[in-house]
């Protein structure tokens, strides 16, 4: 990618969060570019401590093959300004209230996992790239916790309602992390399912690099499943008659969300001298009272994620918390008063990165009982503050 050629047009919008907008070139990459107004040497710290986080932290603990740590470019200001007038045209209107960073020409570059190079493709046929947002898989277990609906329903299930009421959302997702992450294969395709009826921001879909599925700008519009069969119907010939006794488009649906399945449970360095090793959720409460999975089904063995999938290494991670923000609270109160009382201490803390392999020894090494020391406040905090 040279950067002094680099033209607007060649670039389209793909995607944006809280904290970045994310623009996809017509061949090479994906860019992400913040909306905080920031120097540039701000900016470009920043974006280093993102790269250097994924590449210390998040790496060894997800696996090499499961994590992307980009690099940090620094772009012509005027590309970027030109690019910011080109995509703002393109993005949803909900989301035009926030403003590119336009200044500081620092973002970060990533390759574009929603296609392929051409020589990777055995056929005519473009890749169709699946990305989820799964959202927490474990109820919390923290001794902290002082409401008791938390150890029963999910942090999903609760927002669900909550977002419903303030009118995020029109409609109610049946999703539920829980059976997502349960390694059942019936709570699986019942977690899938319910993300194609309601995706809202927890499921697109790609066709060769294009969008095809996703929630709609307009959120009172409900996705529109018939056009995804039409572009899934040529990856899944033997599924265009009655299949099963379902009915074409269903048996599709179905084909498809069994290959997804598949792919979140498989893991390539499984135990060959016998069964895969299983990570299970919580013995105690497995399941979300607020799931829509019928309570009956839920006693049909005993499942669990095979320990090499993706899914076992996401939640393996996630349940790393266990404090729930309800233990982490007063130790980031006690970090805060801290710094507010000694300013200097920031570098010492490593509060602010960088985000290295002595700092990963630094959170390793974390007292496991509070000691009351700021030391330990940070160990605990410090490791949620990347928004990376």
């Amino acid at each position: 990618m040279e950067l002094d050629k680099m033209d607007e047009n060649d670039w389209k919008y793909h995607g944006e969060g809280n904290k970045s907008l994310v623009v996809s070139h017509l061949q090479v990459c994906l860019i992400f570019l913040r909306f905080s107004y920031q120097t540039a040497e701000q900016a470009f710290r920043h974006i280093l401590n993102m790269v250097d986080y994924s590449k210390y932290v998040m790496k060894p603990l997800l696996g090499e093959k499961y994590v992307h740590s980009g690099e940090v470019v620094k772009l012509p200001l005027d590309f970027v300004r030109q690019l910011s007038l080109k995509v703002q045209q393109e993005r949803p209107e909900l989301r035009c209230d926030k403003v590119m960073d336009t200044f500081s020409g620092c973002g970060l570059c990533l390759p574009n996992l929603t296609q392929l190079p051409l020589y990777h493709l055995r056929d005519h046929r473009p890749p169709i790239c699946v990305e989820i947002k799964p959202k927490c898989g474990f109820l919390p277990f923290s001794r902290h916790i002082t409401k008791e609906c938390k150890r029963k329903v999910c942090r999903f299930c609760m927002h669900q309602h909550y977002k419903l009421a303030n009118g995020k959302w029109k409609r109610l997702s049946r999703y539920c992390p829980l059976n997502l992450f349960s390694g059942s294969k019936q709570r699986m395709y019942v977690a899938l399912k319910n993300l194609l009826e309601e995706p809202q921001n927890n499921l697109k879909i790609f066709k060769g690099g294009e969008l095809i599925f996703s929630c709609k700008d307009d959120a009172k519009q409900q996705p529109e499943l018939n056009d995804l069969i039409q572009h899934l119907r040529p990856y899944f010939p033997h599924s265009n008659g009655i299949y099963n006794g379902q009915q074409p488009g269903k048996a599709v649906l179905n084909e498809f969300i069994q290959v997804i399945c598949s792919a979140l449970l498989s893991g390539g360095d499984s135990n060959r001298s016998g069964d895969p090793r299983k990570v299970h959720l919580s013995e105690s409460r497995p399941h979300c009272e607020a799931s829509p999975f019928p309570r009956d089904l839920l006693r049909n063995g005993n499942h669990g994620l095979p320990i090499d999938s993706v899914l076992a290494k996401v939640l393996q991670v996630q349940m790393l918390d266990n404090l729930d923000i309800e233990g982490i609270y007063p130790l980031y109160k006690r970090v805060e008063q801290y710094l507010e009382e000694f300013p200097k201490e920031r570098n010492r803390l490593q509060i602010d990165g960088p985000y290295n392999e002595s700092f990963m020894d630094t959170v390793k090494n974390c007292p496991t009982e509070d000691d009351g020391s700021v030391e330990y406040a940070v160990g605990k905090v410090r490791p949620r503050t990347c928004d990376a």
